[in-house]
């Protein structure tokens, strides 16, 4: 189809009244065929790895000189991923615009080294909101609001407006799920249905496999791979590009199968192993040609190849440096969501960050706090924590594996062992400090202890008019203003920063004064506004904690400095351990 008929299949399509079929909405300015489209799917298993190839696709585009912005599709009910609990769904991502978003938005921002917004991720339960908002109103003319055209219409709307809005030379849209789920099925159809307007020249797929090594068989099969593309196809979408991801490297009689039963060419059937790190997966897809693919499926011309192996030299400076680590220190992460390491995955990825900065190799040591109480000697928390040159409180909610968090944190505090809080991690740390330190004994946040006599934390009433929110969270990325000569003030280099948030509770303007002369020292406030953002501790060697969720702003060639003073710390206590 050239490109001209596509659009003027769209134009078509989308002028047509109410006695018609189509609906398809087109944003004011939109042109066809100005965008080009990459659909990513997956097949066969969950967490096949799509996120981190749509990722590395981005990054290679973006590399050849273009404008590329990614889109999630999930299928849940669920408005946003702000309810979505931490053992089934992994971390909450929080954009600077303050969308809690599925956690390969933090992928995408990551790789891609840009901020992203609400417009790059889209649930199941938003598209429906949206419907049934704009029936009620009568926005559908009165006619039967259905799957198809309303739901899938309103799902490329969705995309071009992103398209639009950004002007974008290439929208990544990865469509969550497997194939074959019943909640991406309207997902998918959408897509199709895109591909069908815009024209095949404008709109490609690409399907994440997995190949099986059976152990009791010793070779790699097709078979699962072949069923999944299979069931794709049913749904009338030809994908131009299959990657089949396995353990290692699958042979080219494994990928001649594919080929034959995906009607898609060998060369585009790519083999992806499993890497000793994720970013060595824009060096593996460049290596096998599969960005010069996309580029020349959907006709775009290439940027001069000096540009692309500059950031490809970039990539493998990165990964030398995680590779060829020269010394090694251990982490203490303390939490209540340990067994599942993606809860904390953003963490993860900052002290993957800093570590390359550092030179060094960090072995993580996963703390269950849950098994500690307030009762807890000094020496059962000295073994537990017997080795380690640093901790970090990670955020949470609720009471459990609360006073496990706050017995660390005296050990860390005492024995000048290096701490970073965050968000409720802070929390915890002033609310040990006013107990151990100011005398207080039962001084707690009023989310764990509703009748504490000593509130050290609570939601106040200034607060509540300050951000017109009332009990819901304070969402997003805010202005932070440092104190001069403070730890973070250096470690940033600069006295105003901006980061992003989700929490409710702060710290009690009531207690401040009596904090900061006992010797913790509140260095970072909300300008113009009594919300303390930065505790430290000036006489420990590394004392910080943060109401704010610094790493959700790291990035693999800027590291977030608070995260690298962290991590340079535990190697100085690994020094003298």
């Amino acid at each position: 189809m050239a490109a001209e008929d596509s659009c003027g299949i769209l134009s078509s399509l989308s002028n047509k009244s109410s006695d018609h079929e189509f609906y398809t909405p087109v944003p004011k300015g939109y042109e066809a065929g100005r965008t080009k489209y990459l659909v990513i799917t997956g097949s066969v298993i969950s967490g096949v790895g799509k996120g981190i190839f749509t990722s590395s696709m981005g990054a290679l585009l973006e590399a050849a000189g273009l404008k590329v912005e990614p889109i999630k599709f999930d299928g849940y009910l669920n408005q946003d991923a702000g309810t979505l609990n931490p053992y089934r769904h992994g971390e909450v991502f929080v954009l600077d615009d303050g969308a809690e978003t599925d956690m390969d938005l933090g992928t995408y921002e990551r790789f891609l080294d840009k901020n992203l917004s609400k417009q790059n991720y889209l649930t199941g339960g938003k598209i429906f909101n949206t419907v049934l908002s704009k029936e009620r109103k009568g926005e559908y003319l009165g006619r039967d609001v259905q799957f198809i055209p309303h739901v899938t219409g309103e799902i490329k709307a969705f995309v071009r407006e992103c398209a639009n809005n950004t002007k974008s030379d290439v929208v990544l849209i990865e469509v969550g799920g497997t194939v074959g789920d019943l909640e991406n099925g309207y997902f998918m159809e959408a897509m199709r249905q895109l591909q069908y307007e815009e024209g095949r020249q404008n709109v490609i797929f690409a399907n994440v496999t997995y190949a099986f090594n059976p152990s009791s068989l010793g070779e790699y099969k097709s078979k699962p791979a072949q069923s999944g593309i299979r069931t794709l196809m049913s749904l009338g979408v030809q994908p131009e590009i299959v990657v089949v991801r396995a353990s290692g490297e699958v042979g080219e009689k494994v990928r001649e199968k594919i080929s034959i039963y995906s009607n898609v060419p060998i060369e585009r059937v790519v083999s992806l192993p499993d890497a000793s790190s994720i970013y060595e997966v824009p060096i593996m897809l460049h290596e096998k040609g599969l960005d010069k693919a996309v580029l020349d499926l959907l006709g775009i011309k290439r940027a001069p190849a000096v540009r692309t192996e500059a950031a490809m030299r970039r990539w493998e400076d990165f990964c030398e440096a995680l590779a060829k680590p020269t010394k090694s220190v251990k982490i203490g992460i303390t939490g209540k969501y340990t067994e599942v390491k993606d809860s904390y995955a953003s963490i993860m990825q900052a002290i993957e960050h800093s570590r390359a900065k550092a030179g060094c190799k960090v072995e993580l040591v996963w703390i269950e706090t849950s098994k500690l109480g307030q009762k807890s000697t000094d020496a059962e928390v000295a073994k537990i924590l017997d080795g380690v040159n640093g901790i970090i409180v990670p955020g949470g909610f609720g009471s459990r594996g609360t006073e496990g968090k706050i017995k660390c944190i005296e050990f860390a505090r005492k024995n000048r062992m290096p701490y970073l809080g965050l968000c409720y991690g802070m929390q915890m740390a002033v609310v040990e400090f006013c107990r151990n330190v100011l005398g207080l004994s039962k001084a707690n946040s009023t989310e764990i202890d509703p009748d504490t006599p000593d509130m050290v934390i609570d939601i106040l009433p200034e607060q509540k008019k300050i951000e017109g929110l009332g009990g819901n969270m304070r969402l997003g990325g805010k202005d932070i203003e440092l104190a001069k000569g403070s730890v973070a003030a250096e470690l940033y280099g600069k006295l105003k920063i901006r980061e992003r948030f989700r929490h409710r509770y702060e710290v009690n303007p009531e207690y401040i004064e009596r904090i900061q002369k006992a010797g913790m020292v509140f260095s970072g406030k909300a300008p113009n506004q009594p919300i303390m953002q930065v505790v430290e501790i000036p006489s420990h060697p590394f004392f910080v904690g943060t109401q704010f969720h610094p790493e959700l702003s790291s990035r693999p060639f800027t590291p977030n400095p608070l995260f690298l003073g962290f991590v340079k710390a535990c190697l100085e206590h690994a020094k003298k351990a």
